[in-house]
């Protein structure tokens, strides 16, 4: 018998409370959200208060800043994230069903989109405020990841973005008809890759420490891109071999096409999460390499 680990009993809703016909729900999805911002909030304002870790001693904006930066950052990564899942993931879809393209609350949000909206909406607001993009890009950059850490546990909760089937130990035999749906004969047990797991570990635990290393000991702020190169191509890398095990979106796989690749000849290519890393690893190089040349003034 194939070693496995069953799902444990977790529940998607922390508490619901029904009032009539009004039913309110707090899931462990929207409390990730919550508390990730609520930490990117409070490092960005401790970094800020640390003059040392900025260039000649004078970090890009007040801490006061914060919250209104905040404000930018968080439309930015819902309506970049719903964008990103629409137009990278399944336009045809959404073209048929424009309607369904602004009810978030069904689920649909891509990391790529959010991380677009993101970079334009605080572009827009270091454009207004007159602060240096690249130390901005810094800022932000170094407080991402235990957002990111606390959305995949929630990812793994919800019992969603598994991955492919494995025979592995550690693999874990999801609920539902679509994760169990593998193949197997009947009446066996498919395990998958915990590949929310994987991608908590790597673009979470993983690179969220080294993120606060190189600023809080290395001092990194120092040369304005070195922290935005480190997380992109760091994100990028780890989203790249993820995907390698990850189950690809539905939409993607057909009968000549298994592996639910994006871009492929002949059965070789990439998924689209691949397709999409690869430019994000491109800039991090980009920007680490700029970070070690003399910088005229800042950007």
């Amino acid at each position: 018998m194939q070693a496995m680990i069953p799902f444990p009993d977790l529940s998607p809703e922390i508490f619901s409370i029904s009032i009539g016909s009004f039913e309110f729900a707090l899931r462990w999805y929207a409390l990730a959200y919550i508390v990730g911002i609520v930490i990117a909030w409070r490092l960005a304002v401790a970094a800020l208060r640390r003059p040392a870790l900025w260039p000649a001693q004078q970090p890009p904006m007040k801490p006061e800043q914060v919250e209104d930066l905040l404000t930018w950052i968080i439309l930015g990564v819902i309506l970049g994230g719903r964008l990103g899942s629409v137009l990278f993931y399944n336009p045809g879809y959404y073209m048929q069903n424009p309607v369904e393209i602004l009810q978030i609350w069904k689920g649909g949000m891509a990391f790529h989109g959010g991380l677009i909206g993101v970079v334009l909406a605080a572009w827009i607001y270091a454009a207004r405020h007159s602060i240096p993009r690249l130390q901005m890009a810094d800022l932000v950059a170094h407080v991402v990841a235990p957002g990111l850490l606390l959305g995949r546990l929630a990812n793994f909760v919800n019992a969603e973005l598994w991955g492919r089937p494995t025979d592995l130990p550690w693999g874990v035999a999801f609920p539902g008809q679509m994760a169990q749906d593998c193949g197997q004969a009947l009446g066996e047990i498919c395990a998958r890759h915990p590949s929310q797991l994987y991608e908590a570990a790597l673009e979470g635990l993983l690179l969220g420490a080294l993120l606060l290393y190189l600023v809080w000991r290395r001092n990194a702020l120092h040369a304005p891109g070195r922290v935005l190169g480190v997380f992109l191509a760091g994100y990028g890398l780890a989203r790249f071999a993820v995907e390698f095990v990850r189950q690809p979106d539905a939409q993607f796989v057909t009968p000549g096409n298994p592996l639910g690749l994006a871009w492929h000849v002949d059965g070789v290519g990439l998924t689209q999460g691949q397709a999409l890393s690869l430019p994000m690893i491109a800039l991090g190089l980009f920007f680490l390499i700029r970070a070690r040349q003399p910088q005229q003034s800042p950007a």
